[in-house]
């Protein structure tokens, strides 16, 4: 009930003028917060990008063309997809998948190129991997199977030890099969056999058998023209044809066979066509163009005393390597901790103390400095367990730390959000605790906890603290060759060329590497945009 501050009563217009003049007093504060927000961020970010691509060199001529092929044809499509959102629903697909495609190829470089080499990781495909995707096949055919579940297990236990052991053989076999042999059996049959399930049994958009065909078909065609091009060896293109070439051709293929999602390639289409004329036309007409740092030379080329020279690849890779280990160790720990202390753990007694102890303390852990776990990283895996001070296992742990708390906290709160409903119904329906955890809540946990963990990811990779304090180089020239070897990582490298004394590598150089770690974050954060609005959509 109303009331008067004089009187104790107050009628209801006066109620109503009070309440709108505090509404509206918020709105605009929220709105002028927000404002300030989005413009400090991009005052940033168009400082950093007119430095990294050298745009003050450009003629004005330049600028025009620039908007005629690039900003009109862009601002043209995003409008339109005001009236279609389907449109740009289909251009964010296409595009995420690309970003995604093509940061998963570098991964998988760095991690059976460089990390494992092809031999190891045919050792442990065959040990590791075919035994559980044998399991998985046996399982959808024999769903009443309760045993599989144990198979998972004893393969991830029993895998590594027996490929370990049979490590000499089996490398001596693939070493007779040679690298490229090797991706074609363990990636690119596998990629054929999921375009075949994709396209002719989930999607059904074709003949499964035939778009198998035709990836095995272009991946082997293409090896001659791949075989011209000096810095692309066979392995590295077959690995890219798995990870980016196939997904973005399901992709494609699905939305194009559906006559109202055609018109979502326009927008990205136009861009490609945009970025390809205002490569060619300035230098027809004779238009000075920007002279940029951010250039495929900088990201491909090692450290170098000289701006002009200066790369970023070493950290790049390191970086790669990095954020490869703290992802699987991090998925591997967080998700088992969270089913645990939400599914497992007891609610009351001495082992509900404990847990709700734990749960506690890991809210706390998550509001740690960065630099606490760095100190802790340093003391515990550099120093007593001695895996080395600036090594790429060090820093994965050390960052895995970091992140560990809210990946269990994001994790938790999805899980936590499945109805109880759904989980009395699959007992009442005869299901072990099991088969409710791995068919009902973790289905409908996965968009959160995936959100989560590359968010806290993208966090990881921009970490510069940790890194600092477990004694990671700022400046490497060369990748990292193991585990075990020093590394650099992309904000260390960024550090450390902000204190050059050269004008060129403060302002052009480190402009340049901001916008690599930021194009990597970007990559990462709408990863995790399209997971989540896949899996929601998901009818399980």
């Amino acid at each position: 009930m109303a009331t008067d501050t004089e009187s104790g009563t107050a009628t209801a217009g006066e109620f109503e003028r009070v309440s709108r003049l505090r509404g509206r007093v918020f709105r605009y504060l929220t709105l002028a917060a927000s404002l300030f927000g989005i413009v400090a961020l991009g005052v940033l970010l168009a400082y950093v990008f007119w430095d990294a691509f050298g745009l003050g060199e450009a003629d004005a001529a330049w600028y025009g063309l620039f908007a005629l092929f690039i900003v009109a044809p862009t601002a043209g499509f995003i409008a339109y997809t005001r009236r279609n959102s389907l449109a740009g629903t289909v251009a964010l697909e296409l595009t995420s998948t690309a970003l995604a495609g093509t940061l998963g190829g570098f991964a998988l470089v760095a991690l059976l190129e460089v990390i494992a080499g092809d031999e190891t990781w045919f050792a442990y495909f065959l040990t590791v991997i075919v035994p559980l995707g044998g399991l998985y096949l046996y399982n959808r055919r024999n769903t009443s199977a309760n045993w599989v579940g144990l198979g998972y297990l004893a393969v991830v236990v029993a895998g590594p030890v027996v490929g370990t052991l049979a490590l000499g053989p089996l490398t001596s076999a693939a070493a007779l099969l040679g690298g490229p042999f090797v991706y074609l059996f363990s990636l690119l049959v596998p990629a054929a056999l999921a375009t075949r399930y994709f396209v002719g049994d989930a999607l059904e958009i074709g003949n499964g058998n035939y778009a198998a065909g035709a990836v095995l078909a272009f991946a082997v065609l293409a090896v001659p023209l791949v075989d011209t091009i000096p810095a692309l060896t066979r392995s590295i293109w077959l690995i890219f044809v798995a990870a980016l070439f196939v997904p973005f051709g399901i992709v494609a293929a699905k939305n194009i066979i559906e006559r109202d999602r055609r018109v979502g390639f326009v927008g990205p289409v136009l861009f490609v066509v945009g970025i390809a004329l205002l490569w060619a036309v300035p230098d027809v007409l004779g238009v000075t163009g920007p002279a940029p740092w951010f250039d495929w030379q900088f990201v491909t080329s090692d450290h170098s005393q000289t701006a002009e020279q200066a790369g970023l690849y070493p950290a790049i890779i390191g970086s790669v390597f990095i954020i490869v280990l703290v992802a699987i160790i991090t998925l591997l720990v967080a998700i088992g901790a969270a089913l645990f202390l939400e599914e497992y753990a007891p609610s009351s007694g001495v082992g509900g103390k404990i847990a709700r102890f734990i749960r506690i303390n890991i809210s706390n852990l998550a509001g740690v400095p960065s630099v606490v776990y760095g100190l802790l990283g340093l003391a515990l895996f550099a120093r007593l367990v001695g895996t080395g001070v600036g090594t790429v296992l060090t820093a994965a742990l050390t960052l895995s730390l970091l992140i560990l708390p809210i990946v269990i906290i994001s994790a938790r709160e999805a899980i936590s959000a499945v109805p109880d409903s759904l989980r009395q119904a699959s007992y009442g329906m005869g299901a072990t605790r099991w088969q409710t955890i791995r068919n009902v809540v973790l289905p409908r946990a996965l968009p959160g906890t995936l959100t989560g963990t590359i968010l806290a990811l993208g966090r990881a990779i921009g970490e510069t603290a940790p890194l600092i304090m477990i004694g990671t180089a700022t400046t490497a020239f060369n990748a990292p060759a193991g585990l075990f070897s020093r590394t650099s990582a992309m904000p260390m490298q960024v550090y450390a060329w902000s204190g050059y004394p050269s004008q060129a590598f403060q302002q052009g150089v480190v402009a340049a590497g901001v916008v690599t770690l930021l194009i990597v974050l970007l990559t990462m954060n709408s990863i995790a945009i399209l997971l989540r609005n896949k899996f929601e959509q998901e009818d399980f």
